[in-house]
């Protein structure tokens, strides 16, 4: 049975950070591989991705080209509507009985696990890799009993990266080198994304 990581988000746009938390969660959790699931529309946040859905997903793509662990699937987007993770999971499952799944997740939103849609339909189908940074210790025993045994915590560093400042940076008119992967950049210029 292959052991697979899911990697979710809007990933608009995917950068350093996201692609540091997916190897450290493949090395430290024994990964066979991890997968990159664009969302179509992520339920805890207000706002819309920025960019089409067609767009992040060629952005992964072009940022994971280079490591053979890992993938991009674009099911959320085909799905259209709230992505649920899990009506992801229920869709993995049957496409692919012979994995198990594991979500990858930020310290940020250990702590929201309990909001999420069908919590613990969820956490009985699957494990919670769950990133500890430096400074921002993690309290499992602050969740639900039925979570804490499905979360498991590896250690990252601490990367001060996000999306909104790469966004921010790029309508500022300032450079992203080294935030983003080589590609991920040239395809911003290449159409102008978040300019404006």
């Amino acid at each position: 049975m292959s052991k697979i990581g899911i990697m979710g988000g809007t990933f608009d746009p995917i950068h350093i950070g996201h692609l540091i938390a997916a190897e450290s969660a493949r090395e430290q959790s024994g990964l066979d591989e991890v997968w990159f699931i664009p969302s179509y529309g992520p339920p805890l946040k207000a706002n819309e991705p920025g960019v089409s859905g067609e767009r992040r997903y060629e952005m992964v793509c072009d940022a994971i080209e280079s490591n053979k662990a890992f993938r991009a699937l674009d099911i959320e987007l085909q799905r259209g509507g709230v992505s649920y993770s899990y009506d992801t999971i229920v869709e993995l499952q049957g496409r692919y009985p012979n994995h198990s799944f594991s979500y990858i997740i930020g310290s940020d939103r250990i702590n929201d696990l309990p909001k999420w849609h069908e919590i613990e339909q969820l956490a009985a189908r699957i494990s919670f890799i769950g990133l500890e940074r430096p400074g921002n210790p993690v309290d499992i025993s602050a969740l639900p009993f039925f979570l804490q045994e499905r979360v498991c915590l590896v250690h990252m560093p601490a990367i001060a990266i996000s999306s909104t400042a790469i966004r921010s940076k790029v309508k500022a008119g300032q450079s992203v080198q080294y935030l983003v992967p080589d590609s991920v950049n040239s395809y911003m210029r290449r159409y102008n994304l978040y300019e404006s």
